[in-house]
């Protein structure tokens, strides 16, 4: 198998292309300060998925701004400290000003010259767009959470996704997922039999960061620690030729 054996790559957004793990962080520490407590980063995090996945499993069609002001509560809640309406809302409103990784732009303005790139993500539309400024480029296209109504794990993201590329004539041997979260993707994509590559943006870091742990950690295709490095991945097999 090879990255030239594909038509279309379907990406996850936040945790492969914008730096989630940063921009949960960095959005909490000023209300955890405020509130006295001192929590590590992967604590934080940990302790973050948790509060985050149970809301998701859960949730139907709530858009993901009030999915992550109730993760904020929940921590609240988990830490016994105040968590005002006002702060939930800020918070919820901070994923369009989330960093991009600051190898995403330039890694996609190449591969949009071999590849059709679709967005598979847990996200509502509205946030989307602040955050896709970040990226510099047009998606072919675009299947959030809130379009379909439920959050990957769930496999109708991916069918929902699979049906939309059918409708662009690409079959589903034809596309590779392309993700960071095994939780979230790279298990419920392997269970459809789809090719994946994993952008491993933890490679080297103990534990699971703001994801919980997988139900099994699934042997990817393709195993690289950033876009830059997939990027240099395709060049190499572009010049290897067949």
């Amino acid at each position: 198998m090879k990255l030239t054996d594909f038509d279309a790559l379907a990406f996850d957004c936040y945790g492969t292309l914008i730096d989630w793990e940063t921009g949960l962080y960095e959005g909490l520490k000023p209300w955890l300060s405020r509130e006295g407590l001192t929590v590590g980063r992967e604590e934080l995090l940990e302790t973050y998925a948790v509060c985050e996945s149970g809301l998701q499993g859960t949730a139907g069609g709530t858009p993901y701004p009030e999915i992550i002001a109730g993760a904020m509560r929940a921590l609240g809640e988990h830490w016994k400290i105040s968590c005002g309406d006002d702060d939930a809302a800020a918070f919820g409103a901070s994923v369009p000003y989330w960093p991009a990784f600051p190898d995403s732009a330039a890694a996609l303005a190449y591969l949009k010259n071999h590849y059709k790139l679709v967005i598979l993500s847990n996200i509502d539309r509205q946030s989307f767009k602040g955050s896709n400024t970040r990226l510099g480029v047009v998606f072919d296209a675009v299947i959030t959470a809130q379009d379909v109504g439920s959050y990957k794990p769930d496999r109708r993201n991916f069918e929902v996704m699979l049906e939309t590329l059918a409708g662009m004539g690409i079959a589903r041997d034809r596309i590779l997922h392309t993700a960071q979260s095994q939780f979230h993707d790279h298990v419920p994509a392997a269970d459809l039999g789809l090719a994946t590559a994993w952008i491993d943006r933890r490679r080297g870091e103990e534990g699971w960061g703001a994801t919980l742990p997988p139900p099994r950690v699934i042997d990817t295709d393709f195993h690289v620690g950033g876009m830059a490095e997939f990027v240099e991945l395709h060049k190499a097999t572009v010049a290897g030729g067949a």
